[in-house]
């Protein structure tokens, strides 16, 4: 091997990664999409800024003709300046808007873009029935095609390894510039990516994915923002602000009969000269000046924004989400089922002792224990190997001759039968007791003690046996990740519950669960506890997460509301989840719960901040452009006149949703509290200051603008 592989399950922090995605020119991009976002058809997506929309071209018309609606009690020129002014301002709020949607699209295709440049139509050499090779273009490849791939070839497409070794370049789609092992026969090392790069050796591939459906091409589809479609509670806050829309538009379109009853009134009580300034204030221009003034157009400008910068946090993440629904979905999980080994644990189990009982020595066991992983190619079994070779123990038959025990759920032990027709095994202790049972073996009396000695330690205890004599006990040792006892906590303060499973044994599984911090555990767990657990969570009306890696693992993912699978796992695996990993790093679904929550917690914050924007906004206009009708008194604000009033709101109502982009970008910063405690904070800032901030900006603006 050239190159060396890389960890399955290295920490993120030490991976060295390689720049994936280009963002120059984003802005300028954005500034020109924010013009085409224009089109009526674009624009009447955003109910909220379709209205502004509608009002700009309105105010346009009555710029260039006053009286177009009737005539104004005003003088034309003054009028048509105001108009003039009222129209400006209302094209740059929908432009912000647009501005504000076009960044988030343009991250996210930004990404796409790199990710296109990685696929190509390669050449490939298909492996036909009679063993030849036939060279064709990566385009014509169909699911269930076999090539071969060699040393610095680009592979052609999504595709099992079934036969090779050899190191992958994998930077172009995880960013990480170490190779990756592929070999056949592993869950978690026979998955290749189309346009990945072989670094060394040969492969041969059996294809997986029909062309224009590989993973790549899924990837580019789901990071192109403008292809986004919008979540259920998006939809529901939507038709929230589309229904507050039409509560106030219909407000302000009767406002002109009232106001012409209460001129009435005013003529006769204080003059026509009052009367005719009461009825100025209800222009067409100021009208709508007043609709966009009081409808929610921060959150409504910002919405779009903050959903597709949720999925493209996610995908900063290195992680691919299938929708904004798998994203929201993750702020709303209230269990977590996480795998013990590579999770919460590093995964990779080595041996550490071997212990004798029924009076065999430490020789002994380390001989049966060899002899029983020769055919073991996992971590696991290769480290029993290596700490047998310490007591110089040597095979003395021919390997050729002898026969391997593959492991399996069902048995739960693998071993070796020997040429001389003896039978090794090692594995789950129980597993081996009903091995030797069957044997006509009996169980030595010291055998619990030393199971229960490596499980009080938070070990895995596998027993080794000849034919029908248990020779001993290995301890294969699990190291609890560091930190997550940590960030359990913050999930169980957030009301998240965590459920570890395992297939080692309850006292093991208590310990590690205990070390952990988890809130509970399901010990010697089969591939079909995993679905059960996941429907019995469901059933409570749970929503529910897990991540997986293998074939076996694909229903569960299925049936979860965020399955998360790693790159590095089967087909089947990431087809069947919502969510996957480009680091195969299982211990992002923590992680990913919090970017959710992230998600739910700033659409919260921008949705408040916007609504009690409002009220600073009556206070602004109301009682300057009606002073006539006698609640002139409520101008606490002391604002110059009518005009300024009304210009300084929509200044200001425009330029606050340029102002909070980055916030809606990179999300309000996420802190582990309650449902209420969150509620109550996002009240006083979010709440609180959305009602002072527009009375001090409004103010400024006002003393700054030349209106008198």
């Amino acid at each position: 091997m050239r190159s060396p592989s890389r960890l399955p399950h290295e920490t993120r922090d030490s991976r060295q990664r390689t720049p994936k995605t280009d963002m120059r020119g984003l802005y300028q991009r954005a500034i020109k999409e924010s013009f085409v976002k224009l089109h009526p058809k674009v624009a009447a997506r955003n109910p909220v800024m379709f209205i502004v929309w509608v009002g700009t071209i309105v105010t346009f018309l009555v710029t260039l003709n006053p009286n177009l609606f009737g005539t104004v009690q005003a003088n034309v020129n003054q009028q048509r300046l105001l108009n003039g002014l009222i129209t400006l301002i209302l094209f740059f709020t929908v432009l912000f808007a647009n501005f504000a949607e076009a960044v988030a699209e343009g991250r996210g295709k930004a990404q796409a873009d790199s990710l296109k440049a990685t696929r190509s139509d390669t050449i490939a050499w298909k492996v036909l029935p009679n063993g030849s090779l036939e060279k064709i273009g990566s385009t014509q490849l169909r699911r269930g095609d076999v090539i071969k791939v060699v040393a610095n070839d680009m592979i052609p497409g999504d595709g099992e390894v079934i036969q090779g070794i050899g190191s992958v370049d994998e930077s172009a789609i995880t960013g990480e510039s170490a190779p990756v092992l592929k070999q056949p026969g592993t869950d978690i090392a026979s998955s290749v990516t189309g346009g990945t790069r072989l670094l060394s050796d040969e492969l041969i591939i059996r294809i997986t994915a029909d062309p224009g459906q590989g993973f790549i091409d899924r990837m580019i589809s789901l990071v192109e923002g403008a292809e986004r479609s919008k979540t259920p509670n998006e939809i529901a806050l939507t038709v929230l602000l589309a229904v507050l829309t039409q509560v106030f538009l219909i407000v302000v379109a009767t406002m002109p009969s009232f106001v012409n009853y209460i001129a009435n009134f005013i003529s006769t009580a204080f003059g026509a000269e009052a009367a005719n300034s009461l009825r100025a204030g209800a222009s067409i221009a100021i009208l709508i000046s007043l609709l966009v003034a009081l409808i929610p157009t921060t959150i409504g400008g910002l919405l779009s924004a903050i959903g597709i910068a949720g999925m493209d946090r996610v995908a900063q993440f290195n992680v691919i989400a299938t929708s904004g629904r798998a994203v929201e979905a993750c702020g709303d999980i209230n269990s977590l089922v996480l795998d013990k080994t590579g999770t919460i644990t590093f995964g990779n189990r080595m041996a550490d002792e071997f212990i004798p009982v029924n009076n065999y020595t430490v020789e002994d066991v380390a001989r049966i224990a060899k002899l029983a992983s020769l055919f073991d190619e996992t971590p696991e079994g290769k480290s029993i190997v290596k700490l047998a070779e310490k007591y110089k123990i040597l095979a003395d038959f021919n390997l050729n001759q002898a026969e391997g025990v593959e492991f399996s759920a069902k048995t739960r032990m693998s071993g070796t039968n020997l040429p001389n027709g003896k039978q090794v095994r090692k594995g789950a202790v129980d597993a081996i007791k009903g091995f030797i049972r069957s044997r006509g073996g009996s169980v030595p009396p010291d055998l619990d003690a030393a199971y229960e000695r490596v499980s009080l330690l938070g070990g895995t205890p596998l027993a080794v046996c000849q034919d029908d004599q248990i020779f001993g006990v290995i301890y294969l040792k699990d190291i609890v990740k560091s930190g997550l006892r940590e960030r359990f906590e913050q999930l169980r303060r957030m009301g998240v519950k965590t459920i570890m499973l395992t297939g080692d044994n309850h006292i093991t599984a208590s310990v590690i669960a205990q070390e952990a911090g988890v809130d509970d555990f399901i010990a010697e767990a089969t591939p079909e506890d995993k679905i059960d657990v996941i429907r019995n969570e469901q059933s409570q009306g749970k929503l529910v997460a897990m991540t997986g890696d293998g074939t076996n693992d694909a229903p569960a993912l299925a049936q979860a509301n965020v399955g998360l699978a790693m790159n590095s796992g089967t087909q089947a695996a990431k087809e069947a989840a919502n969510m996957v990993d480009l680091d195969s790093d299982p211990t992002k679904l923590i992680d990913l719960v919090t970017i959710g929550k992230q998600l739910l917690i700033t659409r919260g914050a921008l949705t408040t901040f916007s609504i009690a924007n409002d009220i600073a906004k009556y206070f602004a206009i109301l009682p300057t452009i009606f002073g006539a009708a006698g609640i002139g008194a409520l101008n606490i604000m002391g604002l110059k006149s009518a005009q300024s009033a009304i210009i300084s709101a929509l200044i200001y109502n425009a330029l606050i949703i340029p102002a909070l982009i980055p916030l809606a970008l990179q999300g309000v910063k996420f802190r582990s509290l309650t449902a209420d405690q969150l509620l109550r904070r996002n009240i006083f800032i979010y709440g609180l200051g959305g009602i002072i901030a527009p009375f001090i900006a409004i103010k400024l603006i006002d003393v700054i603008l030349p209106f008198s």
